[in-house]
This record gives C-alpha cells, sequence and structure tokens, in this order.
C-alpha cells in the first residue's frame, strides 16, 4: 500500500474526521514508529506502525460501497441494545465482521428498500449531506384516496414541530385497496429529508402510510435485488464519478 497524508490514514480508520487529525498532530498526539508525527506527514499504514495517544490503530479496510434491501423489521444500526435483527445480521460474516461497515443514513424500523453501508466516512459525509443533492426515490402506499389538493400540500413542503419541509416530487401511481382496505400508490423524491418525514406528513394529511419502499438513492437502483440480499456497487453506476474515488478528495 503506497504512503499517505496522515489525515487520510485516520479518517479512513474511522478515529476522526481530517480536521480532527490535523488537530491531533499539532498537538503530537500521534507517532509514526516511535517518532512525533508533524503536520503533512505520509505513511503507509500495512507498514508503519501508527499510534494515537500511545495506542496502535489499525489499518484501514479495502472500501467497500454495498447496496442492502433491507427488509421491515430491521433495525438501521450496526447493533442494537434490545436484540433486535440489525442489518449487519444481514450480511455474511466476512463482511459483517472487521470491517469497519456501517449504514449511510437510516430507514426506519418499519421502512425497507434500498440501504447503502460503507466503511469509508468522507463517503458516508459524501453520500449524505444535503449540499451532494443526491435524490433518493420512495415507492409509499398510504390509507385511503389523498385529493390532489392535498397531494399539492405534500408537494410544496408541510410544516412540521412548527419547520418547513422541503418540497419533494409526487406523483400518483395507482389507487386500489391493500390488504382489504381502500390505498393509493404515490411515488415520492425527495433530495433531503427529516426524521420520519414521510411518515409524519401522511398522517398530518390523514393518510398514513401502509408501506414504505425506498427504491434508489440517487442512480443506484434497487432493481431486481430480493427483499433481504445484498451486492457491491459498481463504481460505473455512479456514471463518470467513482464515489469511492471522490470520497478521497473530500478535504
Amino acid at each position: 500500500m503506497a504512503e499517505e497524508r496522515l489525515q487520510k490514514v485516520l479518517a479512513a480508520a474511522g478515529l476522526g474526521s481530517r480536521r480532527q487529525v490535523e488537530a491531533w498532530l499539532r498537538d503530537g498526539r500521534i507517532q509514526v514508529n516511535g517518532q512525533v508525527a508533524q503536520l503533512g506527514e505520509r505513511a503507509d499504514p500495512l507498514r508503519d506502525q501508527i499510534s494515537l495517544d500511545g495506542q496502535p490503530i489499525a489499518a484501514a479496510c479495502a472500501p467497500l460501497l454495498i447496496l442492502l434491501n433491507k427488509p421491515a423489521g430491521v433495525v438501521c444500526s450496526c447493533s442494537d441494545p434490545e436484540g433486535r435483527a440489525t442489518v449487519l445480521d444481514l450480511l455474511p460474516d466476512e463482511l459483517a465482521q472487521g470491517q469497519g461497515l456501517h449504514p449511510v443514513g437510516r430507514l426506519d424500523q418499519e421502512s425497507r428498500g434500498a440501504l447503502l453501508l460503507t466503511n469509508q466516512g468522507a463517503l458516508t459525509l459524501r453520500l449524505t449531506h444535503p449540499r451532494f443533492g443526491h435524490r433518493k426515490t420512495y415507492r409509499v402506499r398510504v390509507a385511503g384516496e389523498p385529493e390532489d389538493r392535498m397531494l399539492e400540500q405534500w408537494r410544496r413542503g408541510l410544516p412540521l414541530d412548527g419547520e418547513p419541509s422541503a418540497p419533494v416530487q409526487l406523483r400518483r401511481l395507482q389507487q386500489g385497496p391493500w390488504a382489504g382496505r381502500p390505498s393509493t400508490l404515490l411515488e415520492l423524491v425527495m433530495r433531503e429529508g427529516r426524521n420520519r418525514q414521510i411518515r409524519r406528513t401522511a398522517v398530518a394529511l390523514g393518510h398514513p402510510v401502509l408501506d414504505l419502499e425506498r427504491v434508489s438513492i440517487g442512480p443506484i437502483r434497487l432493481g431486481p435485488l430480493p427483499e433481504g440480499r445484498w451486492r457491491r456497487v459498481d463504481s460505473q453506476e455512479w456514471g463518470r464519478q467513482d464515489p469511492l474515488a471522490d470520497a478521497d478528495r473530500t478535504p
């Protein structure tokens, strides 16, 4: 493995942001092969012994980006104190253990569909921060048959907790019975969202969510991936940009 800046090495190991690492370097908290490291110094994590406050750090794992079709009832977390199944339980042991994988963003326990997991902190930031504007597409089945004026309210962004919500794209796909009750299937596209925003908005409009599935994140589509299964994301799915390489350039 080639030498890299210590800011990148420690950030990739999940120890902090690059700015945090720079502060540690200025404070003399990082050592390479027993010597206090300097700002701008480079090291090979597979060859050099790198320590923070005297504690060795593990070499960063190879970059991974995985798409999982999360079933309803699974917790979007690496562990759960209540003993519920987590998204890592759906991965083989060689991926779930020792790779540093964590969910990118989240889906609530009752929701299902597309979820990305990675072991790169910078990539997590790039995929979740609103300034990058990655669109997420959902299929939302709500109870009843909402009127057009209600859907227009939803498009404009219904206030929640006294704060306005960002506008969304919304269209009606079909109406008909679901589990023995009237329902409407909607397609919803949003660039940023708040905690349980879709479910809370639907309740506020009088048409609670019966089923919620995320079908795409940016250009990454769920497609025919079966529920509960996963696949590695090919960098070509992002068009010209490889998100793993792009994450390396995040300051």
